[in-house]
């Protein structure tokens, strides 16, 4: 783990832009800054360009124009300081890869590819794996493993990588609906020690957990601690009334409905 450019921000995005296919743009004009320390959730519509603007940060792709940093660095430059945990992620399930395994893999890029495991590699693999209550399925292969059980494997592995900013795309969309709400607690629990930002369509979700939101569809209609109602209206691209969740909750766009006098 880089323990350089502290003082930088995590994210720094201007004026980015980028098209898979010459007039047909994904993101316009994005300008994006994310904090050390904090949990954004990037919420939007399929297809607004959540996944691309990971891409991005990851330096997996890059921008038409615009400037996209990383702790003050080029994106290629810091991935050994961002863990990351895609929409889907394929694999054969018949394949001989236990849970221990799958999160030994984020190691990789630290020891070499013709490096045995250390001692320090599977006492900090299993430490990550108690983190996120998995300790028990160490032995157990991947492709037995549920849909919620899987994520977590993958994001213990992010986090081998003893990751700064850890980037996760839609990662409740195998979990199973009643255990969303400790998944989504625990991303929290994670944000502790490490900077967290996640694309999710589950708006209301995630409200009672991320410190800050933006609202992207192509173009980003809002980034802050909350989003008004012009904001998600403009995003989804439909009338959104109220969204809120959890005791105590947030209500996203409460003024403008009350200065409408809605009840």
């Amino acid at each position: 783990m880089s323990s350089s450019n502290h003082g930088q921000p995590a994210i720094e995005v201007s004026d980015a832009s980028y098209s898979y296919a010459p007039g047909h743009p994904v993101l316009m004009d994005i300008d994006l800054e994310v904090e050390q320390g904090d949990f954004l959730a990037i919420i939007g519509p399929n297809g607004g360009g959540k996944s691309t603007l990971l891409k991005l940060i990851l330096g997996l792709i890059r921008p038409d124009k615009g400037r996209i940093r990383v702790f003050g660095d080029r994106p290629e430059d810091a991935r050994e300081d961002v863990g990351y945990v895609p929409q889907l992620t394929t694999f054969n399930p018949d394949f001989p890869l236990s849970a221990l395994d799958v999160v030994l893999m984020g190691r990789l890029g630290l020891v070499g590819s013709f490096r045995r495991y250390s001692s320090e590699d599977l006492s900090l693999a299993r430490e990550y794996m108690d983190l996120l209550g998995i300790s028990d399925l160490e032995s157990e292969k991947i492709g037995h493993l549920s849909g919620g059980q899987r994520q977590r494997v993958f994001i213990a592995r992010a986090l081998a990588t003893e990751p700064r900013l850890l980037l996760l795309d839609e990662p409740a969309a195998s979990v199973d609906p009643t255990n969303q709400e400790s998944f989504y607690s625990l991303l929290s629990k994670l944000n502790r020690t490490v900077t967290v930002v996640m694309a999710t369509h589950d708006v209301g979700a995630v409200s009672s957990y991320v410190k800050t939101i933006a609202c992207l569809n192509v173009r980003l209609a809002s980034h802050g601690e909350g989003l008004d109602h012009k904001a998600l209206q403009e995003a989804y691209g439909c009338p959104i009334e109220l969204i809120a969740h959890g005791v105590p909750h947030r209500i996203l766009g409460l003024k403008k409905n009350l200065e409408d006098g809605d009840d």
